[in-house]
């Protein structure tokens, strides 16, 4: 797999390590999410259940939570509930296995600062909690901002912006870890099969099609009316690479 760039290293502003608290009941989950966090150089605590996650934060004073909402006592809306009723304004990061517009309302309207669906990149949440953590500053980078550029192409891992020409350009979740793996690996050729291991972090049983219809969502809003930067390299993958 080829290695991505490094993001700006994030710390408190007295340098010490930033703390997260992930709260999920499934504890492979968890793991994975410690690790990821842990290799940011992050502080980490688990909790899998939502009257421990109340009991940890308590304990731990996190920067920022990820809070599952289905959970086996109390569901993560009620744990938020409770921490905003005791003036605990910690950023939390939901995690759903939902994905309907009125679950998504309910959490962001309840306190919450943001949501990923599951399945979810390991890359992605790392990049919505240092966001978060940004937002409410709570974390200090050190180093310039975490801009990934690409011709007149530009990407902001922190505040998920990504602009063409000065132009703004909206994209849904999937379609910015998509082209920040590409933008990170500029100039080299990815597979598919990197794509959906990097990218959506699922076997998708060889189903490359995901991968195709992505790329041409890209295409359709970065490309279009200008030089097209997203190139196919016919039976070996995908690039990104500025004009000559």
């Amino acid at each position: 797999m080829t290695a991505s760039a490094p993001a700006t290293a994030l710390t408190r502003p007295d340098g010490s390590s930033l703390r997260v608290l992930v709260v999920d009941d499934e504890q492979m989950l968890t793991d994975l999410l410690s690790m990821a966090l842990r290799m940011e150089g992050w502080e980490v605590r688990t909790a899998a259940s939502g009257f421990e996650a109340l009991q940890t934060a308590r304990e731990f004073d996190p920067d920022a939570m990820v809070l599952d909402i289905m959970m086996p006592d109390l569901d993560g809306m009620a744990v938020l509930q409770r921490l905003r009723q005791s003036g605990d304004d910690v950023p939390v990061l939901f995690l759903t296995a939902k994905d309907a517009v009125g679950d998504r309302v309910a959490g962001l309207t309840a306190g919450g600062d943001d949501y990923v669906t599951k399945p979810f990149s390991l890359e992605e949440v790392v990049a919505r909690l240092r966001g978060l953590m940004r937002r409410a500053g709570t974390a200090f980078a050190a180093g310039a901002e975490p801009i990934l550029r690409v011709a007149d192409l530009t990407l902001n891992e922190d505040s998920h912006e990504v602009e063409r020409s000065g132009r703004e350009i909206e994209l849904t979740a999937t379609e910015f870890e998509l082209l920040r793996y590409l933008m990170r690996n500029q100039r080299r050729v990815v597979s598919k099969a990197q794509i959906l291991d990097r990218v959506w972090n699922y076997d998708f049983g060889g189903r490359s099609s995901v991968v195709e219809l992505y790329i041409s969502y890209l295409r359709k809003k970065i490309d279009q009316n200008h030089e097209p930067l997203v190139h196919t390299v016919r039976g070996v993958g995908y690039m990104i690479k500025a004009p000559q």
